[in-house]
């Protein structure tokens, strides 16, 4: 089943029941399947879409969205979810990427979708139009079920999710209907999730196909859209009261607004699950965050190429942590279900418990390829393994800890440094709310280690006392900064990562 069908089925069962939810505006199950028959129906009938065309969807979290991912389901498209947040290059890269026959925007994006119509003879539907050239012409459009209703089959190509793009152009990852759908029951499972959850969308709409959507409207439960573009933890917690979320996910940057914020268990009373994940986090504020508000977390890690699930700290782990066991916080978890991961050394042999060596995963839901890029397939995809570039380690109860990236490692004067076993170092430093260590360029050494920081208001960290504090923690010379930027915020990527290139060219940018 994949959720055009479900959706079908759930209107069907539970007509009354809530599948979305944007500010004031709500749709039923009733509604969602009405409109988005009509949609699909103009898609087949306005526009000639056929099995296998694509259709790229460029708007903010928001009602239409979901409309739009069950739609394109229906009429046999490929959906393709842009973030709001990228440059007109990207999308540029990204439609040339999809081949997109169809762009379905709204009115704040007006000339970006005119000029990708333009250089792309893409044809444009505006969700703010309500005109009959718009997105009025659902009013006349069919609500009976497409004829494409039930034609898709398990491996035919259902999504193409695309990168932030931090490390260069954006990615498009290629998803059949299996995949999806398997993956969907695995985050259900991890979750909690059931036809009574509530989960309110806080990260752009378009990394959250496998893990909210989808499971969310197969299982029949609801999706709200809160506004991504500038996460206000006061705000969240009102609208997540308001609603009565029991779900949500939340990036690390995020979570350590919440704890400057002061919310606590009172502030979100009806959560019963905090997914994070996507960066590392400070593991000193995964206990914060368990003392305040309860075992209510579940850690995710992986890579966009297994629909970002291989190993979960689960929320039974967190009690744990409430009970004492702290080391755990800085685990990434064991594997989810489903999943195989493997630590493996240079030759491709696994690495016994406590030997570093390339994290590698192994899922029935993982991407079938990068598309049009088979020469990044075949390097990233071996033999149904995909290489995550993680160095990591297991420990004898199979948590994984991951030490780094490979491409993160700093080469200074030819020894290898860990830009996470700094950062852990920094944001134990009074003030410090954000940390991002990263190799410069040094004509002596090869590289420097530069250190930026974020700190909170009102507070004071100089560059003698953040050294200071590196020393007294037992980082050896080589390890201790030689550059520090203080920002009111660090760079971050489309979905709230703390990006690293940026760093750089700031950092090299002001040398």
């Amino acid at each position: 089943m994949d959720i055009g069908v479900a959706v079908a089925t759930h209107a069907r069962k539970n007509p009354g029941s809530a599948a979305a939810f944007d500010g004031d505006r709500s749709l039923t199950y009733r509604d969602l399947d009405e409109r988005s028959n009509r949609l699909a129906n103009v898609l087949h009938g306005r526009y000639g879409l056929v099995k296998g065309d694509r259709v790229a969807v460029l708007l903010r979290n928001r009602l239409e969205v979901a409309e739009a991912i069950v739609a394109v389901t229906k009429a046999g498209g490929v959906y393709c979810g842009l973030n709001f947040r990228m440059s007109l290059d990207e999308y540029r890269a990204i439609m040339a990427n999809a081949g997109a026959r169809i762009l379905v925007t709204e009115s704040g994006f007006a000339e970006t979708a005119q000029t990708l119509a333009a250089e792309f003879d893409v044809a444009v539907l505006d969700v703010d139009d309500p005109s009959p050239t718009g997105y009025g012409c659902l009013a006349d459009a069919s609500a009976a079920p497409p004829s494409t209703l039930h034609d898709r089959a398990p491996d035919d190509e259902f999504c193409i999710v695309y990168t932030s793009g931090t490390t260069g152009t954006p990615k498009g990852i290629l998803f059949d209907s299996h995949a999806v759908a398997t993956h969907a029951m695995v985050a259900g499972l991890e979750y909690g999730m059931s036809a009574a959850s509530r989960w309110l969308l806080t990260i752009p709409h378009n990394s959250s196909v496998q893990i909210t959507l989808a499971p969310s409207f197969l299982l029949g439960g609801a999706v709200g859209f809160l506004d991504a573009r500038g996460f206000d933890p006061g705000a969240f917690a009102a609208e997540a009261t308001r609603r009565a979320a029991t779900h949500t996910y939340l990036v690390p940057t995020m979570l350590y607004r919440v704890l400057e914020a002061g919310l606590d268990r009172t502030s979100l009373p009806s959560l019963t699950s905090v997914g994070y994940g996507a960066a590392p986090i400070a593991p000193d504020r995964v206990t914060e965050l368990v003392n305040r508000f309860g075992p209510v977390f579940s850690q995710l890690y992986g890579m966009a190429e297994v629909c970002s699930i291989a190993t979960m700290l689960s929320q039974d782990d967190h009690r744990l942590i409430a009970a004492g066991h702290t080391g755990l916080t800085a685990s990434a978890g064991r594997a989810s279900f489903l999943a195989d991961v493997r630590v493996v050394d240079q030759q491709g042999g696994d690495c016994p418990p406590g030997e570093r060596g390339e994290v590698l995963f192994h899922t029935p839901y993982t991407m079938r390829c990068y598309h049009k890029d088979p020469e990044k397939t075949a390097e990233t995809l071996v033999d149904g393994w995909v290489r995550s570039g993680d160095v990591g380690t297991f420990d004898e109860q199979g948590y994984l800890y991951i030490v780094d990236r490979m491409k993160d490692l700093i080469i200074r004067g030819g020894y290898n440094i860990t830009p996470s076993e700094i950062e852990r170092v920094l944001y134990t430093f009074p003030g410090v709310i954000e940390a991002a260590v990263v190799g410069v360029p040094d004509r002596e050494w090869g590289e420097a280690v530069l250190a930026a920081v974020a700190v909170r208001d009102g507070a004071v960290v100089d560059e003698e006392s953040l050294r200071a504090h590196c020393r007294a923690a037992g980082l050896p010379s080589i390890k201790i900064p030689e550059r520090v930027l203080t920002m009111d915020s660090l760079p971050k990527n489309a979905v709230g990562k703390i990006a690293k290139r940026q760093v750089v060219e700031i950092a090299v940018k002001g040398s």
